[in-house]
């Protein structure tokens, strides 16, 4: 099955006007905390790859945007994730609320490093 946008910018590119600044803004956070990772689209969302495997997804909905998975977090993490975390490995972050760039960084920064890559 063909995906519905072709590469991530055009997957940003297609998304409301209001939200495209969050989008970028978050693959730049993904990208500083992952050097070296890579990017296409897979289930028609923005991925961040990690030698060539998917690492994290990110998606515009109506009203959040979703983040998936979520790492294996240590109890100060789970606590700070509480608010966003809808239970299965995902995190949605409101769009009438600032969104945490910098914790989508630590999230993303977390799964590398629990892949055995991430800078410390």
């Amino acid at each position: 099955m063909a995906e519905k946008h072709p590469t991530v910018q055009a997957y940003i590119d297609a998304a409301p006007l209001t939200v495209q600044p969050v989008l970028e803004h978050i693959r730049t956070v993904i990208h500083a905390a992952v050097p070296g990772a890579g990017e296409r689209i897979s289930y028609d969302m923005p991925t961040i790859t990690l030698d060539g495997t998917a690492l994290v997804h990110f998606a515009a909905w109506k009203h959040h945007i979703g983040l998936y998975p979520l790492p294996a977090a240590d109890e100060a993490l789970t606590a700070e994730l509480r608010p966003y975390n809808t239970g299965k490995g995902t995190a949605r972050f409101p769009l009438d609320r600032p969104v945490p760039y910098e914790l989508i960084g630590r999230l993303a920064h977390l799964l590398a490093a629990q892949r055995g890559r991430g800078r410390d």
